[in-house]
């Protein structure tokens, strides 16, 4: 089974940045879906989010945006 949560090292690995900022990606991701009414875990984000806010898709199983041209 698929981990649901990516963690601050994952974030880190798959954008090439530092683990501090990773940290703070997360910590916006969450506050926004708090705001969104979900709950969130600290130090973790949901991977669908995470590669929704970053690579503008979803996956089409769920309702689905996609970028153009793909």
């Amino acid at each position: 089974m698929s981990n649901k949560f990516i963690r601050a090292e994952g974030v880190a690995k798959e954008l090439d940045i530092s683990k501090a900022y990773a940290y703070k990606l997360i910590q916006q991701m969450n506050k926004e879906l708090r705001e969104k009414g979900y709950m969130t875990i600290a130090g973790r984000v949901n991977r669908r989010y995470f590669e929704e806010r970053f690579y503008g898709v979803r996956n089409a199983d769920h309702g689905a945006l996609r970028e153009e041209g793909t």
